[in-house]
C-alpha cells in the first residue's frame, strides 16, 4: 500500500477515558480509548500488535484484520514508529501474562503519520551520539532512558519546594535581564534593551540579598546565564538554579539549610522513584551522618603532599581531589577571599597550620562549595550586609560603584545580616544518578556550540 494515500483523521469529538497505567482489572471488557504514539509494532500477517505509549507507558493494541475495514488495517500496517493514534476498544486479559491487558480496537484514528523512521529507537541505552540525538531533543526525550530521568526530575522539583515551604521560605521571581554584572565577572551575556544595552542575569544574588529585607527566608528556582567558554560534559551556558537566602544566619546555617535540603530530595527519590530507581539499576547516595566540613587551607595542605605545585590561593581541580573523594558529599568551606565574588564576607585566618611556612595574614571567607565526588554542586556564604565593608570589597574587586548603586542604597536602610547558596539542578541530577553528560539533564541544552533546536 503507498503511504501516500494513509489519512490522516482528527480527534472530533473523541477524547481520552484511560491512560495506560489505568487499564487494569476494573476496565477488562469494557470500552475504553486510549490515545499516543506507536513507540513498537510487530505484524504477523493476519494480525498486528502495536505498543501505543502516552505519558504513563504502553498499552498492547491487538489488530485483527477480519475486524478492521482493509483500508484502515493496511494503513496500520504502513504506520511508522511515532505516529500518533486514537483507539477505541475493548480491555482484555492478555494470554499467559499474569496481570497483563491487552486492548482489541473496534475503530481506530489515524491523528498524526511520521513520515521518517527515527534515527535511534526508544529502548534504555542509544548508540547514537549525543549531538544527533540533541538535533532531534523532542524525540530524544521519548526514548525510556531520559522519560525515566525527566520523571525523577519532576520530582526532585516538587521536594525541593516542599521542603522550602515547610521551612518557611517564600518563593520569588527575580529579573533575568539586568543592567550590570551580578558578580562582577566577564561571564555575560550582553543584549539590547530598547535602546541601551543590558545582560543576561548570572544568579539572583543581589535580588535575592535586598528580599531577606522583606522576607526574611526566599528562593527561586530559575535560569541563570553564564558566557563560559567550556567545553566539558559538566558545563551549560544556561542552567537552572535553586537560590535561597535567609536573614539573621550565618553561612555555617546555610550549609545546614542545603545538607538538610539535599537529605530531603534524596529521601523523596527513594520513596516516589523506586521502580525508577530500579529500571536504571540505580542506588542513591547513601547518607549516614552529617556531611563533612573540610578547610580550605587544611585541604590545600594536605594536596600539597602529592601536588608540590598547588599554593595556597589556587583553585582546586577537580581531577586533584578525584583520588581523595568518592561519590559522597561534602563541603569545602573558609576559600581565600580574593577568590569569592565582593558581597562575600571576610574574616582571618586563625589557623596555626599554614603550608610551606608561610607567616602571612591571610583573609578568609565564610564561604562553602558544596561538593559530590569531584562535582561542585552549589556555593554560598555569609553575605558582607554592611555598606561601607561592601564598597570597600567591591572598590577592591575593580567595580564601579555606580553602576551598583541601586544595590548599595538599600543598605541604607540596615540590610539585616543574611548567607545563602546557589545550587545547580542539573548538576545535582547529574550527581543523583551518575549521568555521563549535563545535557541530558536539561530539556534543550545551551552550551558554547549548541543554540539550536
Amino acid at each position: 500500500m503507498d503511504e501516500k494515500l494513509i489519512v490522516e483523521d482528527t480527534l472530533g469529538d473523541w477524547r481520552r477515558t484511560h491512560y495506560s497505567s489505568e487499564i487494569s482489572h476494573s476496565v477488562v471488557n469494557s470500552e475504553v480509548i486510549v490515545i499516543g504514539w506507536i513507540s513498537s509494532k510487530r505484524d504477523h500477517g493476519n494480525v498486528l500488535f502495536a505498543l501505543l505509549r502516552d505519558r504513563y507507558g504502553d498499552i498492547q493494541l491487538v489488530v485483527k484484520k477480519k475486524e478492521l475495514p482493509k483500508e484502515l488495517f493496511d494503513s496500520l500496517r504502513n504506520l511508522k514508529e511515532h505516529s500518533s493514534i486514537a483507539v477505541k476498544g475493548i480491555v482484555v486479559e492478555q494470554k499467559n501474562e499474569n496481570g497483563s491487558f491487552e486492548i482489541i480496537p473496534k475503530e481506530i484514528k489515524i491523528l498524526s503519520i511520521s513520515n521518517k523512521p527515527a534515527p535511534f529507537l526508544t529502548q534504555a541505552v542509544s548508540s547514537i551520539g549525543i549531538d544527533t540525538r540533541l538535533d532531534l531533543r523532542a524525540i530524544d526525550l521519548r526514548r525510556d532512558y531520559l522519560q525515566i530521568i525527566f520523571r525523577i526530575r519532576r520530582n526532585i522539583l516538587k521536594s525541593i519546594r516542599n521542603y522550602f515551604d515547610q521551612n518557611h521560605f517564600v518563593e520569588v521571581n527575580t529579573p533575568k535581564m539586568i543592567a550590570t554584572a551580578t558578580e562582577g565577572g566577564a561571564a555575560l551575556f550582553p543584549i539590547f534593551y530598547y535602546d541601551r544595552e543590558a545582560f543576561l542575569a548570572q544568579s539572583p544574588q543581589l535580588y535575592k540579598e535586598q528580599l531577606t529585607m522583606a522576607f526574611e527566608s526566599v528562593y527561586e528556582i530559575a535560569p541563570i546565564f553564564r558566557a563560559e567558554p567550556s567545553r566539558t560534559n559538566r558545563h551549560l551556558s544556561e542552567a537552572i538554579s535553586v537560590d535561597a537566602e535567609k536573614a539573621y544566619v550565618n553561612y555555617d546555617d546555610a550549609m545546614d539549610i542545603l545538607e538538610n535540603l539535599i537529605k530531603h530530595v534524596v529521601d523523596s527519590i527513594k520513596h516516589h522513584n523506586l521502580t525508577d530507581l530500579k529500571e536504571l539499576e540505580l542506588d542513591l547516595p547513601e547518607i549516614s551522618g552529617p556531611f563533612p566540613r573540610l578547610a580550605y587551607s587544611d585541604l590545600v595542605s594536605k594536596l600539597q603532599e602529592n601536588h608540590k605545585y598547588i599554593r595556597w590561593g589556587d583553585d582546586i581541580s577537580p581531577k586533584i581531589l578525584r583520588d581523595m573523594f568518592g561519590d559522597e558529599f561534602y563541603f569545602i568551606t573558609d576559600w581565600p577571599a580574593s577568590t569569592k565574588p565582593f558581597y562575600v564576607k571576610s574574616k582571618l585566618d586563625k589557623s596555626d597550620q599554614k603550608p610551606h611556612g608561610e607567616n602571612d595574614e591571610r583573609i578568609l571567607s565564610e564561604s562553602f562549595d558544596l561538593m559530590f565526588g569531584t562535582l561542585e554542586l552549589s556555593s554560598g556564604s555569609t553575605r558582607i550586609n554592611n555598606k561601607v565593608e561592601l564598597m570597600e570589597q567591591m572598590k577592591n574587586k575593580g567595580l564601579n560603584l555606580e553602576a551598583f548603586d541601586y544595590h548599595l542604597r538599600i543598605f541604607d536602610y540596615a540590610v539585616p545580616p543574611h548567607a545563602g547558596f546557589g545550587l545547580g539542578l542539573e548538576r545535582l541530577i547529574m550527581a543523583l544518578l551518575k549521568l555521563e553528560n549535563i545535557r541530558d539533564a536539561t530539556f534543550y541544552p545551551r552550551d558554547i556550540d549548541r543554540l539550536a533546536p
